[in-house]
Formats: C-alpha cells, structure tokens, sequence
C-alpha cells in the first residue's frame, strides 16, 4: 500500500461526515431521564478522533455546523479530542432550525437482556446540507496534503447532497495519491425515505471503485454492493476464515481496487457481553485478532469505529496485516469499557492488552 510521506503532508488522516450531540442517560432510559451528559459523536469523525488522542496522529475533520451554541459545544469537543477544526463549514442560523440545525442523538447503553438504544434526531442537520462546493478540496488534498482519508456510508446516507460530497471527496483524494478508506455501515433507518436498499447500492457502488480500503460486516456488503456473504451477525463469528474468504474473492472481481478488507466479528452473547474479533484482507492473505470472548461491554457505541482507528493506524505505521487487526481489535475492545463513543485508551494500553496483559489493578 503507498501511502505519501508524512513530511510533505499536512495531515495523516482526515475525516468526512456529520458530528452529532450525543446525550446519554447514564444508567437510567431515555424516556425516563431526567438528565443527560453530552459528548460529540460520529462514525466517521470518531475514527479521526481515536488516531489523534489514542495513536497521536495529525487528524482533521471535513463537516458542517449551524452556527449557534450548540455548534459551539461541539467544536469544542472536537477540539478537546485533538482533531483540526479548519474545514467545518460553519453556516448560517436562522433560530429556530428550520432550514439547518445541528444533529442531536440520543444514545442508551444497555445492559444484559436489554439492548442499546440510540434515537437520532439530525434531520436538516448542517453536515446533510453540505455540497461539493462548500470545500476546497484542491486546497486540502493538493497544496496541504493529506496522507489517508476516511468517510462512509453513514454520512453518504444522509441526503442526496452528501452523497455528492463523498463522491467528490474521494475523487479529489485519489487524484493526490490519498489512501481511501470507506465503513460501509449500513443503516436500514437511513435510507428508509431515500429509495431504500436499492438508492443504498446505487451510492455505495458509485463510490467503491475509489475506494483503497473498505471496512464493513456481512450484512453491509450485502446491503451496500450487492455482495452475497454466509452467515449472519448472530454466527459470523464462528465461521472459519475460509468461510469469510469467499466474500473476499467475490469483493476483489468486482472491485480489484480493494487493497484491504476487513471486518469486526461480534456475537452478542448480552447486551453486556460480547464475543469479539476481527479479519483484514491484505496482500493475498486473511489475518485474524485474537479472540476477546465474553467481553463485558460498558457502552458498545463506537467500538467498530475505534477498531478502524486501530486498524488504520497499523497499516499506516507497519504494514502488517496482522499487527493492523490486532491493534484495531484491541483498540475496539478498549473503547467498549468506557461510556461516550470515542475511546479514552492510550496506545501503551493497547499493545499491552495486544500482547495478553491482564486486567490486573495498576499501582
């Protein structure tokens, strides 16, 4: 994988999509809280922000915000997780939010039988109002440089327009030699208004041929490209790697720009434990973490994203299939221990849990 240099790059990795509010309720339900923390959160964003406060790494984040408080709020949480805040197109607020708002999720845990529940309220939000135009690509990809981005299907699910920005993003990305990375991450809510599974297929494919890296589980390549994968969330962590390799093969006729493929393996025990793992696909051969079994979940929000992060970090930084989905997985691991949808691990942290160390107290 050539990936450019970092000394004539501004930064390693940026981000597109949309950053949300998320209020959660603690231990209590949304419907019955009486009150709420907040923290900043979005599929593609948290990945930028796992490289920079985890993997230390010089990150930014290509977004929109309504100019008002509550864009403030979360500029700043942005900031506080370390990611560059120069390309957020700020707009205009009409105070009330009827033409632009900014995105608010609320988000429950879980615990044991009772699963998590999140309930976006992000309609006519500002990062689904973007257009193509609203960025200077040339600006970012050509004259400061930028090492790898990172988007995804939720963001291109937004609206019509954010579909086009993904597609101008990653066009402008691989005409500067740009790694692309792309989490399929389909959402059935999502696309429910907007032509359904069939409008999915229609922008996942449009966007795929660009794509260096895709990250999704069977169900997202199915629902997104088309792509007849075995098993289920439910068993897919007890298929052999030969049975996830057919997915693979079929992926790379369809799509030979494939350098990487990977995929988190979850079997949800409760909604408090989990069995996890994960693949990548690299250079001919499949790779596979080790196995967390009975993972004891605190909030299982983000935990795929914070597996990206890691990934990409140990391709970015080694190379080697195995060590990506090795820091990936633990990375993830890691993040589901702590409430919020980002990760509050450090790498020393991560490559101690990689290499077997314990739960054992620290003194």
């Amino acid at each position: 994988m050539k990936i450019r240099p970092r000394e004539n790059s501004a930064f390693d990795c940026v981000s597109l999509g949309e950053v949300m509010l998320r209020l959660d309720p603690g231990d209590s339900r949304i419907r019955c809280a009486r009150s709420f923390t907040v923290w900043e959160g979005g599929g593609e964003y948290n990945v930028a922000r796992g490289l920079a406060r985890c993997f230390g790494m010089r990150t930014a984040v290509v977004t929109a915000l309504a100019e008002n408080d509550v864009g403030y709020l979360i500029e700043d949480f942005i900031r506080q997780g370390g990611v560059d805040t120069s390309f957020i197109h700020w707009t205009e607020y009409d105070g009330v939010g009827r033409a632009v708002r900014n995105g608010l999720n609320f988000t429950e845990r879980g615990f044991g039988v009772r699963g998590a529940l999140g309930v976006s309220d992000r309609g006519n939000s500002a990062a689904s109002k973007l257009e193509p135009e609203d960025v200077d690509w040339e600006y970012l990809f050509g004259t400061l440089g930028v090492r790898w981005l990172h988007t995804g299907g939720i963001y291109a699910a937004l609206s019509e327009s954010s579909a086009r920005v993904v597609k101008a993003a990653v066009e402008a990305a691989k005409k500067h030699g740009t790694i692309v990375s792309y989490d399929l991450n389909y959402r059935p809510s999502l696309w429910k208004a907007q032509g359904g599974i069939e409008r999915a297929r229609e922008v996942n494919k449009a966007v795929a041929p660009y794509v260096d890296v895709m990250i999704g589980n069977e169900e997202d390549f199915t629902a997104c490209l088309g792509l007849e994968v075995p098993g289920n969330d439910e068993n897919l962590q007890k298929l052999a790697v030969d049975g996830y390799a057919s997915m693979i093969e079929t992926a790379k006729k369809e799509y030979p720009n494939f350098q990487a493929i990977a995929t988190t393996l979850r079997a949800v025990k409760t909604a408090s434990v989990n069995d996890w793992s994960a693949l990548c696909w690299l250079d001919g051969k499949i790779y596979k973490s080790r196995q967390y079994e009975n993972l004891e979940i605190f909030d299982r929000v983000g935990g795929g994203d914070s597996f990206a992060s890691g990934l990409i970090y140990g391709l970015m930084t080694t190379g080697d299939g195995q060590k990506a989905v090795d820091y990936g997985a633990a990375h993830g691991a890691l993040a589901m221990t702590t409430p919020g949808d980002t990760s509050m691990a450090r790498l020393s942290e991560v490559e101690a849990l990689m290499n077997g160390k314990g739960a054992r107290v620290k003194r």
